[in-house]
């Protein structure tokens, strides 16, 4: 009697071609083109290898100094020994359970650590999800669930997002909106209040969104940045802040404080709401909430938190127990380095720096920063946004071995990411790149 055939996919080989294919960028890159969407859009045509610190190499052993951080990410480094040594050790115990059907103890423990740690009055509650987007979704469903309210008001250069809500509340079109429409409804923008636009301005347009498009009363959350990422690293007017807070008590209003960039020292201090002095209803976080493993979270007062019945919250893999453990670990190095003090050490220095290119540069509008969130921004000779100078300089540091990353509604602003963890002759090397590189292409 025959042996039944093997089903075809058994046939295939157990060990994947790719792995015996030259190990060169071009050839992955020409495979990356050939095999991916051209939606997912990739700045770099290198592949890393491996990393350390504020460090990596690429798979044709060049290294680069990192002032990107994964976008923020990696505000304790690449591969943080501590890190690693605790994804490791929760590695050997278990890595799923889904904490709906089988909770475990560290994800109440990382929730009560986080309560403690962000600027909200009252008791206050978290709930782990995975990314920013999903978390900034999840506070919308708790702020219509807590209101019985369904409008949303963010503000233009916004980044809230790719999911269909987040980018629909995110205040930039290209490339995130372009094409996806239609957006869910109940969703407003307003000038974000920061250096480009006053606070008078963004009053008059919310005074005439409550008077043309939606009345207070049925306006869920307004929910900001502290400072814009995507947005071009704008940091908010404080005065707007507690408008903001004034408007929200006034109406009803949720306050929600989107610090999924703004986090865990970037700032100068744990997060960024601790500058203004407000407390929000609700916070949104993520990025180097967990080393560069997948964790988000929405924390906020307790009874706001509590308003979606159970089951109306969670996800497969929401506080996954690898990037819990790793959260922890974060939290202990961000005191036991002291990330929010050098945080400021090393933003005062970068813009020193930038500074002196500014005072020789009329191509150089601005030098901004709150603590190491810090930004320059281009503009030509007629005052306008210069994205393309912008470009040249990014390229012309890449090419001498430092990354570096874009951001602004037009495109015309560098935005610096370096983990905080950074050794101080690593980061001296970076400085002297941006310098090389500035002279360079504003010559």
């Amino acid at each position: 009697m025959n042996a039944p055939q093997k089903p075809e996919y058994l046939n295939a080989p157990q060990k994947p071609e790719h792995l015996n294919a030259p190990h060169t960028n071009a050839a992955w890159h020409a495979r990356r083109l050939a095999a991916t969407p051209r939606g997912v859009g990739v700045m770099g045509d290198f592949f890393i290898d491996h990393a350390k610190n504020a460090e990596f190499w690429d798979i044709e052993g060049r290294r680069f100094i990192d002032f990107a951080g994964g976008i923020a990410v990696l505000n304790t480094g690449h591969v943080h020994p501590k890190i690693q040594a605790a994804i490791a050790k929760q590695l050997e115990r278990f890595t799923h359970s889904c904490y709906q059907v089988v909770p475990y103890t560290e994800y109440v423990a990382l929730a009560e650590r986080i309560n403690e740690l962000v600027p909200i009055d009252g008791p206050v509650k978290t709930a782990f999800f995975s990314t920013g987007a999903e978390a900034i979704e999840n506070a919308m469903k708790i702020a219509r669930s807590a209101t019985g309210r369904g409008g949303v008001i963010a503000f233009g250069g916004a980044f809230h997002g790719r999911s269909m809500f987040a980018v629909a509340m995110t205040g930039k079109v290209q490339p995130y909106k372009a094409g996806f429409g239609p957006f869910p409804p109940e969703i407003y923008h307003v000038p974000f209040p920061c250096h480009c636009a006053s606070l008078d301005e963004t009053k008059r347009a919310m005074e005439q969104l409550f008077k043309c498009d939606i009345e207070p009363s049925r306006v869920a959350a307004i929910v900001f940045e502290p400072v814009q990422g995507e947005g071009g690293f704008n940091p908010i007017q404080p005065a707007a802040v507690k408008w903001l807070r004034e408007l929200c008590d006034q109406h009803g209003i949720l306050l929600i404080a989107d610090e999924v960039q703004t986090g865990f020292a970037r700032t100068g201090k744990m997060f960024a709401m601790e500058h203004y002095g407000v407390s929000p209803d609700l916070m949104t976080l993520a990025k180097s909430l967990a080393g560069g493993t997948t964790l988000s979270a929405v924390c906020g007062k307790a009874a706001i938190m509590d308003a979606p019945a159970p089951g109306g919250l969670g996800g497969t893999y929401a506080g996954n127990p690898l990037a819990i453990a790793a959260s922890h670990a974060v939290l202990d190095v961000m005191v036991e380095e002291r990330l929010p003090e050098r945080a400021q050490k090393l933003g005062d220095a970068l813009v020193a720096r930038l500074s002196v290119v500014q005072a020789k540069s009329k191509h150089i509008s601005d030098v901004r920063r709150l603590g190491a969130m810090v930004a320059c921004e281009f503009v030509d000779t007629t005052g306008a946004p210069d994205a393309d100078t912008t470009k040249k300089v990014q390229a012309a540091a890449l090419k001498r071995g430092l990354l570096l990353l874009t951001c602004g509604v037009y495109g015309n602003v560098i935005r610096f990411l370096f983990p905080l963890t950074i050794e101080d002759a690593v980061f001296a090397e970076g400085l002297d790149v941006i310098d090389a590189a500035m002279a360079e292409v504003l010559a």
